[in-house]
């Protein structure tokens, strides 16, 4: 089927991330305005040299827990675990202490008991936020909600497994800006115990589930304004979460920075399942504002405009998609620009979503 009519989706509206993270399911690729003007731009660390570390999790000396949120000890599905709970609106986070990390590995078994009445289409979320913050203001998550694994509805079976990073990037952006990016499907239970395994590296983040080889949903392209921070475990209000067995493994960190210059002219490739498309952009900076020039597949000197901040710059361009009958389409590409290079996602409203790869040229 051919989609004649095409436009971009684009979502000024901010979303309290905090509350509406998964009311309805979660995770995107653009800056929005509830950005810090502030924001701190992250450098890239001196190579970790800090010893992996595991937490058994027996008792709570470990955790720094967030106000209006409650860990306890106790024994749970035969082993003894933390359980977090919280009576507010507003989630709970468990950070490790000691724990700073931008690349490596993070490892638990996490279970969730879910407490919604029957019926209720939000069965239970819990996860691991991580190069976060210790006022939760700024970090990248992956959470699971094994309630969605087990229905017979397969649009919330897609959403088992799910990645959002605050601040500016919530579940309902990414799923509309970038539908089937940043969730997938994963076999889950409520109530017994599940192995998670998240690989950070550079802007890439992988997640393991059920001790399986293969990832089941990757990032490429993190959101998170911060290259390094705290580990926390993650819990959402009216559940019960359960943690055990952590370990946090840290590993040579990459060399990526938050930085990078959109200013310049660049080669763009775009490779989608209705094929691979090339052009070039000419942009200019000022402030946060972006200018330029699109041209090549598309359409010849299309006008650019768009974002820039710390480095995240989100554009868009109208032009004419290339087939049989040719139609209006409207492009958003965002991702990180660092040092000369620049990858993250293309979205073209009623084509599919493809990867892109910009080059400076020299």
């Amino acid at each position: 089927m051919r989609t004649c009519t095409l436009s971009s989706t684009r979502l000024d509206k901010t979303i309290d991330v905090s509350r509406f993270l998964r009311a309805t399911g979660a995770v995107l690729v653009g800056v929005s305005a509830s950005l810090s003007a502030n924001a701190q731009v992250s450098r890239t660390p001196e190579p970790t040299t800090q010893e992996a570390r595991s937490f058994t999790l027996t008792d709570l000396n470990d955790l720094i827990v967030t106000a209006g949120g409650k860990a306890e000890t106790v024994e749970y599905q035969g082993r003894k675990a933390v359980r977090l709970t919280t009576q507010s609106d507003k989630d709970i986070f468990a950070f490790l202490k000691g724990v700073q990390i931008q690349d490596g590995t993070i490892e638990s078994d996490i279970a969730l008991k879910i407490t919604t009445p029957p019926g209720v289409r939000m069965p239970g979320f819990v996860g691991i936020a991580f190069r976060a913050r210790t006022d939760a203001s700024h970090y990248d998550l992956f959470y699971l909600r094994p309630g969605n694994s087990r229905t017979e509805d397969q649009a919330m079976r897609n959403h088992s497994v799910q990645y959002v990073a605050a601040p500016g990037f919530d579940w309902y952006k990414l799923r509309r800006e970038w539908p089937w990016i940043y969730e997938s499907y994963a076999d889950l239970q409520p109530e017994v115990w599940i192995r998670v395994k998240i690989e950070i590296h550079g802007r890439t983040a992988k997640l393991y589930v059920g001790g399986s080889e293969n990832p089941s949903l990757i990032v490429n392209g993190l959101k998170g304004e911060d290259l390094q921070g705290g580990v926390a475990l993650w819990g959402y209000p009216g559940e019960e979460a359960y943690f055990s067995n952590v370990k946090v493994i840290p590993a040579r960190a990459e060399a990526v920075t938050n930085e990078g210059e959109a200013s310049g002219t660049w080669e763009v490739k775009f490779a989608s399942d209705y094929g691979r498309y090339e052009g070039s952009m000419n942009l200019h900076r000022e402030g946060n504002a972006v200018r330029g020039i699109w041209s090549g597949a598309f359409g010849q000197e299309q006008p650019v405009s768009g974002t820039w901040r710390s480095g995240y710059v989100e554009l868009t361009f109208s032009g004419t998609w290339p087939s049989e009958k040719p139609a209006p389409m409207t492009a958003t590409l965002a991702g990180w620009i660092d040092g000369d290079s620049a990858k993250g996602r293309m979205k073209v409203e009623g084509r599919a979503d493809g990867q892109w790869t910009a080059q400076r040229k020299k």
